[in-house]
């Protein structure tokens, strides 16, 4: 998907529309002592297999998420994109 680099926009803010750039966000880390991990590593653990099987149907695609800095206030604002894409977003 393309989108573009700077886009005029409204920034809460300043209450004006202005030129923002777009970047990227992306995941942060997982934590390892989150409970959802807890619970998984002690499910594997001894005998008894896998946790899950396969997965039936066909992944869809994550929402894209971009951050709009405001130039004149400095401040950062999150937008994420309306559809679920397949592709990675790109910057023209």
């Amino acid at each position: 998907m393309k989108y573009p680099k700077k886009t005029r926009t409204y920034c809460p803010k300043c209450k004006k529309h202005t030129e923002h750039k777009a970047k990227l966000v992306s995941k942060g880390k997982n934590r390892p002592m989150a409970i959802g991990n807890r619970k998984h590593a002690r499910k594997l653990k001894g005998r008894g297999g896998k946790r899950a099987g396969k997965v039936p149907v066909k992944k869809q695609g994550k929402r894209q998420t971009i951050v709009l800095l405001c130039p004149e206030c400095k401040k950062k604002h999150i937008r994420t994109i309306g559809t679920r894409t397949k592709k990675k977003l790109e910057f023209i």
